[in-house]
Formats: structure tokens, C-alpha cells, sequence
């Protein structure tokens, strides 16, 4: 058979000129973007020339076009906005200023243009795509190039990157920026909810989004607001009689705060805008309960870009470049997104044109179709928002006879609160009753278990580590003891929230069914591990806040070395012996190397690495990171590390080292952990109540079946529930980890940006898909 694989060697950017521009609003992580673009451009041999201030750089010409070197990118991974600045420009409207525009892309020889921003700036970028052979004829007549130059330069291609907060365009999950600004709004929400428990008070936030609720409806689900005001579904006549009945009903259980949270686009269900101070009075005339405004404003657009804003920014600005190595004039100018975990490329008109249906829907009153249109990610949050947030009376509730049993097992990590809170509430709603087990199996064993009500769970979502308590004990230590907590509180299924001990947990508790009926009820494990080593699933709840504990001790630690020069840091992070924070995290801060066990190294690959970083010293960038995993190598410590690039760097340069230990595994969750966290027990909770109907029978509950015990994990576009047994030979024991990772074709992605020679498999890449079969296909996803 054909080897299909296809090769970075093989692509050559030769001879080929690229501009990058940032357009539109700033975004966070815009910067990760351009540094991408600039790196892997000159990587494969390309001219790369940055276009300051947008469209109107382009128009002006001079020295808003200037060539970028390898060392011009350096330290702007953790900047936030946009370096090469960016503007709205009037001038691109016009025919005219795109004649300009022409003639200074041509005199310095650029046809392929990255363009970073919104919706209006990719339209413009499309619009002077198809008007660019006229523009070159109408140059060529007025004598102002050559024929032969028009002849060279007769195509533009054009790749699109969106770089908005609002995450407002179809055809991408997340929009560069959209996770730093939720960072920005989360933090916020943090610290208000300090003061209004205080003074018992109610809070209404106004958070940006004019024309799209994606940042409302996530802090909502984040945080657990009392109430949600959104453009694409506005509330039902009589909401605000609703609303008040709900927000007394929560002080009546034991509240001391209620948050609203009001996207600024928000309206009623005939177009009438619903402002926060509106919503304010409201709160204060029908409960008279002290209230407050806070509009968080362009607060939600600065500050340092999120470790996920960082990573997507890299993967979709190399991703950019190869989009445009490989096009041809007949190639429609397409826009790299993100689909579940995937990079995907989809045509940039379809998605504009998507976009823009919204936005009419909205207009003519189709709001459940809008929220369709806006794609799955945002109907799923809004699903799970429903889900969560409108408690129903007792006398309303489903009664089912079922009881469900929810534990942690394993390691804290950050969001297992958020999920512990989504699934007591969703079986509550589907009319089961939840107990809550503490301190593990060995909790269990002990009969530590608890039933939780509603309100048990209030407050949950923004706390970090384990509040039930968690342990690493594995139930065949107690087998009988936990049998017998089975039977005396009947328990009819299981939810095991943890990291690799919660997997070998499910598969001891599958093995002990033939000698415990207790143990033949529905089980789902859901992965909460910062280490990301769980087969099954390509993201774990907790890693996404470890990888930002990391970056931003990086990001000081990079900045410490800025100042003294000629240092070098060696970061050693955990994760046991899967690399995954080492080397998303090294990716993300821009580190110089990363060691992990998966890739094993040895003697010369260090020694390669000093070199590296001795030729490094010789340019502007005088500092250098490297990233250890605590289990890479038996031998190469991170005390070895240390004093051989002590030894080999005298005179060059000097060393520090920093563990970073247990502080990986604290901290509030990040916005993304509560929002995963949430969404998949949820999701969880609703496979359970499946399987107990489909598995009662004469009375009782009894499921053996391989299906009837299953992982809920994220695999590639997907969230895909899979039998533990099936996984046992996806798994690695001995070490604890996956036999197949998928990060591990981000390694290379590391290495170029390091400006390493190495070889990079971009088969997956150059698929140009069409966003309405995507959506189809992949309705089950988040």
C-alpha cells in the first residue's frame, strides 16, 4: 500500500512572500498567532513582512510593512493585544484604498496574507482576494508596475485566523481570545462573590457580546449565576416575575448572594434591549434586595493570554502557513478552525455567510434556530445551562427509585467540584437520589456516604481541589466492605470522578461482578487528573488549570531571566510519567526544550540542546527555558540537567532550577475545567439514567454488560462514552499512561518555534471541509 504521509521536508515556502495583519478588535492571544505565522514562515524559507495597524498598514504602505526576523517574535507569546497593532480602516472600503493596498503587497512581492481578526476583517480580506487580478490590470495600465510583475504575482491567497473574545463566528468551537477573556470574567466573578456574600447582596454583571452570548452563557455555567441574559435566546414573557421568584427561592435556602450575569447585546423576546441597570431596578423594586452593577468592559480584552489561547494560536498559526504553502490560485481563501481538538480548515465564505444567518435569525425572531446556527459547542452550553439552572419543585420532579452514588478517586484536581456539582443537580432532576461518598473507596468503605440535596452543591463550581475528598486507595483492598455499603444503601449505579486510580477502580469493580451482583449497576468514570494520562480521552478536568499554573510561572520565571541575561531555567513539572504539561506547557510558554519519558533522550540530545541555547546566547534573546517531566529518565534528573548545562554553558551562561511540585495541583479551576467539568457530568448523569431503565428488569437493577461500564472521554471531535474494558489494551500499566497520545504530535509544532530542525507529519492537515456537513456530523460532540 501507498504510504500516504506527508512531510513538513517536502513543503518549501522558497521564493514565497507572506504577510501577517491583525484587524479588527484585539484578542488575546493574537500575538501567539503572529509569532506562529513569523516562525514557521521563516522556518520554511519564506519572506515573512508584518503589516502594522491592520488594513490601514496595508493602505498606507511605508513602514507599516517591514520584514520580520526570527528573533522580532521573541517575547510576545505572554503579551496580550496585538503588537503589530491594529485598526478599523475606512480606507479598505474603498475601491481605492485596495488599489493602494495592492501596489504595496506587489512592490515587495507578497500574494499569500494571514489574516487575524473578525468576521468583517476576513469578508475584506475575501472581497480583495477576488477583485486582485482587476486591481493588478488597473495597476499595470496606469503604468505603476510591470506586466511581468502582474504576471508573477497574478494570485492572492488568503488564510483567515479568527481573533475575537466574543467567539461569535460559526465554523470554530473557540475563537482566539474567547478562553483569556472567560480568564478575565471568571476572576472577576471570584472576587465579587467574596464582597456580595459579605453584605448578602445580589450582583449584576455585564459582560461584552453585542450580537453573540457565548461569553454570558459560559461564565454563567462557570460560576453557577442565578440567571442569564442572552441575544440568542431571549427570556419568555413573564421572565422577570420568574426570575425574582427564583432568586428569593435561593435566599430562602441559605444563599447570602445571587449573580446575574447580562451580555451587553441582551434583549427581550420583541428586540427590546434588557440593560443590567434595568435588570438592577428590577431586583431592587420587586425584592428589595441590595444590588449592584459592575460592567466589566474592556477589562474582559487585556491581559495575558491563557495557556488554551496560547496553544490554539500556535496550532492555528503554523497551521496558516501550511494552508498557504500548499494553495493554488483555483483554492477558495479558507479560515483555520478549531473543531473539538482538531485543527480543521474550512472555507471562509461558508462560515462568514453562517455567521451572518445568525444574526438574521436573531432579526426575525427564529431564536431556536439562531442558537442551532451558532453551532454545537454553544448549544450544548445552553442545554446543560437549562439543565442546571432551573430547579424544579419537588411536586414537578420525576420521581425515580433509583440511587446513585457520586465519589473522587485519586488526586485532587481542580474542577472536580464542578463536575460533582452538575451531576448531583442532573440526578436530582432526573429524579434520582444522590449520595455523595467521601475520602474515595476507602470512604466507601466505611460507609462515609451521605445523600446530597440541591442546595448541598451551592457554590461548588469556583472551588478548587476535592470538597467530598479524595484518596488513592483502589476498592480491592475493601472489596466486601464496599459491597455491603452497596447493599445497605442500595445503590443502583456509580459515578466515579478521578484520574488513572478511578480507571483501575472500574476495572477491579467489572472484574469482582461475577462474585458481587452489588456490583452489576451502570458505572461511568469521568477523567479528572492534572496529568492527562488516562486512556480514552484527549483532555482530563484539572490539566487545563495546571498548564496555567505553569505558564504563569513560566512566563515570571522568563522574565526574571530577561533581566539578568544569559540564564537558563530548568522547570521540572508533574504528571508522573506522561509528558503531556511538559510539553503543552513548553509550547505555551515558548520553551527552548522539554524532556519527557515518552521521547526518550540521552547523552547527545543534551549536549545538543547546550549548544543550542550557546548559539542562542548569541543573539538579542539572552535567556533560555527547558521543561523536565518529574519521570522522563531514571538518570537524567533534574539535578543532573542542572549541572551539566551548568558545566557545559560556563562562560556563556549560567543555570537556575525550579520544581514546581504541588502548587500545579492547586488554585481555583480555570474557566475551561469548570465549563469541561460541568458539561461532561452532565452528560454523564443523563447515560446513567439510560442505562438504569434499560437495565431494570423484575423489580431490580442488574447490568453486567461490557457497555454498562464506560469512560467518558473527549476524543478528538467528540465526547464518546467507551467500555473500560475495551481500553485495557489501549493502556500502558506498568507507566501509567495511553500506548497512543495525541499531544504528542504537537512535539514538533515545540521544536520549530524553538527553531529546531526536526521532522513534522502534517498528513492530518490540507483537508478543506464544508461547515454545514461538519455539522452534521458531529452533533454528539460538547
Amino acid at each position: 500500500m501507498q504510504d500516504t504521509k506527508k512531510f513538513i521536508e517536502n513543503l518549501s515556502g522558497a521564493g514565497k512572500s507572506i504577510g501577517v495583519l491583525t484587524s479588527g478588535g484585539d484578542a488575546q492571544g493574537m500575538n501567539a498567532a503572529v509569532r506562529a505565522v513569523v516562525r514557521m514562515g521563516i522556518y520554511v524559507g519564506a519572506k515573512v513582512f508584518f503589516i502594522h495597524e491592520g488594513y490601514q498598514g496595508m493602505v498606507d504602505g511605508g513602514d507599516n510593512i517591514k520584514e520580520a526576523s526570527w528573533e522580532s517574535v521573541s517575547s510576545m507569546l505572554q503579551v496580550g493585544g496585538t503588537v503589530i497593532g491594529s485598526a478599523r480602516c475606512k480606507d479598505f472600503r474603498t475601491h481605492e484604498g485596495r488599489l493602494r493596498a495592492a501596489l504595496n503587497l506587489v512592490q515587495r512581492g507578497i500574494t499569500n496574507l494571514c489574516v487575524i481578526g473578525g468576521d468583517g476583517s476576513l469578508t475584506g480580506a475575501n472581497l480583495f482576494r477576488e477583485e486582485w487580478s482587476g486591481l493588478l490590470d488597473e495597476l499595470v495600465q496606469s503604468c505603476q508596475i510591470s506586466e511581468e510583475a502582474s504576471q508573477t504575482h497574478s494570485a492572492l491567497h488568503i488564510v483567515g485566523m479568527v481573533g475575537s473574545i466574543d467567539n461569535d463566528f460559526c465554523g470554530t468551537d473557540m475563537t482566539i481570545g474567547t478562553d483569556s477573556a472567560l480568564h478575565r470574567i471568571i476572576e472577576v466573578v471570584d472576587a465579587i462573590m467574596t464582597t456580595a456574600q459579605s453584605h448578602q447582596r445580589t450582583f449584576v454583571l455585564e459582560v461584552m457580546g453585542r450580537h453573540c452570548g457565548y461569553l454570558a452563557l459560559v461564565s454563567a455555567l462557570a460560576c453557577g449565576a442565578d440567571w442569564v441574559l442572552i441575544p440568542e435566546m431571549p427570556p419568555k414573557d413573564g421572565w422577570e416575575e420568574q426570575m425574582c421568584h427564583k432568586l428569593s427561592e435561593s435566599r430562602l435556602r441559605g444563599s447570602r448572594l445571587n449573580i446575574i450575569i447580562v451580555a451587553e447585546g441582551a434583549t427581550g423576546r420583541h428586540r427590546n434591549p434588557i440593560s443590567s441597570y434595568a435588570v438592577k431596578d428590577l431586583v431592587v423594586r420587586c425584592l428589595g434586595f441590595d444590588t449592584r452593577v459592575t460592567i466589566l468592559g474592556h477589562v474582559q480584552r487585556g491581559g495575558t493570554p491563557s495557556a488554551f489561547d496560547r496553544i490554539l494560536a500556535s496550532r492555528m498559526g503554523v497551521e496558516a502557513v501550511l494552508a498557504l504553502l500548499e494553495a493554488s490560485p483555483g483554492t477558495p481563501a479558507c479560515v483555520v478552525s478549531l473543531c473539538g481538538n482538531q485543527a480543521v480548515r474550512l472555507p471562509l465564505m461558508e462560515c462568514v455567510q453562517m455567521t451572518q444567518e445568525v444574526q438574521k435569525a436573531m432579526d426575525e425572531k427564529r431564536f431556536e434556530e439562531a442558537v442551532k446556527l451558532r453551532g454545537r459547542s454553544f448549544e450544548n452550553n445552553l442545554n446543560t445551562y437549562k439543565l442546571l439552572s432551573h430547579r424544579k419543585m419537588n411536586a414537578e420532579l420525576p420521581r425515580s427509585s433509583f440511587n446513585v452514588a457520586v465519589l473522587n478517586v485519586g488526586a485532587p484536581a481542580a474542577g472536580m467540584n464542578a463536575a460533582v456539582r452538575s451531576a448531583v443537580r442532573v440526578g436530582i432532576t432526573e429524579g434520582h437520589t444522590v449520595f455523595a461518598v467521601s475520602d474515595g473507596f476507602e470512604g466507601f468503605s466505611k460507609g462515609q456516604i451521605k445523600e446530597f440535596k440541591w442546595g448541598d452543591v451551592g457554590g461548588w463550581t469556583g472551588q478548587g481541589g476535592s470538597l467530598l475528598g479524595t484518596k488513592r486507595t483502589l476498592p480491592a483492598k475493601h472489596i466486601d466492605k464496599i459491597a455491603e455499603q452497596m447493599r445497605i444503601h442500595n445503590i443502583n449505579a456509580l459515578l466515579v470522578i478521578g484520574g488513572f486510580e478511578a480507571f483501575e477502580s472500574l476495572l477491579q469493580l467489572v472484574d469482582a461482578r461475577s462474585r458481587y451482583e452489588e456490583f452489576c449497576v451502570p458505572m461511568c468514570m469521568l477523567p479528572a487528573t492534572i496529568s492527562n494520562n488516562v486512556s480514552g480521552t484527549d483532555l482530563s478536568i484539572g490539566a487545563d488549570t495546571s498548564l496555567n499554573a505553569i505558564v504563569e510561572t513560566c512566563d515570571r520565571i522568563k522574565q526574571s531571566a530577561s533581566g539578568t541575561k544569559h540564564r537558563v531555567f530548568i522547570i521540572e513539572t508533574m504528571g508522573g510519567y506522561c509528558g503531556y504539561l511538559a510539553t503543552v506547557g513548553g509550547l505555551a510558554s515558548g520553551a527552548d526544550a522539554a524532556y519527557i519519558y515518552e521521547e526518550p533522550f540521552d547523552i547527545r540530545d543534551l549536549q545538543s540542546n547546550v549548544e543550542h541555547l550557546t548559539e542562542k546566547m548569541k543573539t538579542s534573546i539572552q535567556r533560555g527555558l527547558v521543561l523536565r517531566n518529574e519521570n522522563s529518565s531514571e538518570n537524567y534528573t533534574t539535578d543532573f540537567i542542572y549541572q551539566l548545562y551548568s558545566e557545559e554553558g560556563k562562560g556563556v551562561f549560567d543555570c537556575r532550577k525550579n520544581v514546581l511540585g504541588h502548587m500545579q495541583q492547586g488554585g481555583a479551576p480555570s474557566p475551561f475545567d469548570r465549563n469541561f467539568g460541568t458539561k461532561i457530568a452532565a452528560k454523564a448523569m443523563q447515560w446513567i439514567s439510560k442505562k438504569l431503565k434499560e437495565f431494570y428488569r423484575e423489580g431490580r437493577v442488574f447490568a453486567n454488560t461490557e457497555d454498562s461500564a464506560c469512560l467518558l472521554g473527549m476524543r478528538r471531535r467528540a465526547l464518546v462514552f467507551q467500555p473500560v474494558i475495551q481500553l485495557k489494551d489501549e493502556t500502558d500499566f506498568v507507566h501509567r499512561i495511553p500506548k497512543e497520545q495525541w499531544w504528542l504530535r504537537l512535539r514538533p509544532l515545540m521544536k520549530i518555534l524553538a527553531k529546531y530542525k526536526t521532522s513534522y507529519d502534517v498528513s492530518d492537515s490540507g483537508q478543506l471541509e464544508h461547515i454545514v456537513r461538519l455539522r452534521a456530523k458531529d452533533i454528539s460532540a460538547i
